[in-house]
């Protein structure tokens, strides 16, 4: 068993998928649950905290078949956010390989998608097919695809609506992206697991 860190030769070290996150994502956000402000108004969602603003709808989006929560859809700024939060190793990142997978799907379903820098780093911008019509008829939507590596865990992000192509909702969409807490918890869990999210306390407060 090989450990990068401690092998021989910078070749080994090329081959592991660097983490991808702002550099000052410590500082601005997803932040860790060790790097939040404990005494912020939080919505506890489980695997992440959300933190109310004026304007901001909150879904849950639950798996029909085993009835458990898999993603949290925020409605803001006339736009949609939907995330979720991953286990992720401790020293490589997963927003590179799943890029690359996400690139692989829009592609198979005949959609068109570039990647970008964008505010967050590396991003996808997607067109992709859907059935607009209640005659069955095909249309696009525009999604991008946001990713952010943090401690243990990895935040990924997909926005739909204004933001993909408004300046100022963009912005307003990035930052609420940014104020989201990973709360990875101290329990082993593989790699690319979703971190278990839950009901908040107090429904509605969102």
């Amino acid at each position: 068993m090989t450990d990068a860190t401690s092998a021989d030769g910078p070749e080994v070290e090329a081959d592991v998928p660097a983490k991808t996150a702002p550099a000052d994502r410590a500082v601005t956000g997803p932040f860790d649950e060790s790097e939040a402000n404990p005494v912020r108004p939080y919505i506890d969602l489980g695997g992440i905290k959300i933190l109310p603003r004026e304007g901001l709808n909150l879904r849950l989006e639950v798996e029909e078949q085993t009835k458990r929560i898999v993603a949290v859809g925020l409605d803001y700024a006339g736009s949609t956010l939907q995330v979720q939060p991953f286990a992720a190793p401790r020293s490589t990142g997963l927003w590179e390989e799943t890029r690359e997978q996400i690139r692989q799907q829009i592609r198979q379903q005949g959609g068109r998608v570039e990647e970008r820098e964008g505010p967050l780093g590396p991003e996808l911008l997607a067109e992709v097919p859907v059935i607009a019509g209640a005659d069955g008829t095909a249309g696009k939507r525009l999604a991008r695809f946001v990713g952010v590596d943090g401690p243990r865990w990895f935040l990924r992000g997909v926005i739909g609506g204004a933001a993909t192509t408004d300046v100022d909702a963009a912005a307003k969409v990035e930052d609420l992206f940014r104020s989201i807490v990973v709360v990875r918890g101290g329990s082993p869990m593989p790699p690319r697991d979703l971190i278990p999210l839950k009901m908040p306390a107090t429904p509605g407060t969102a």
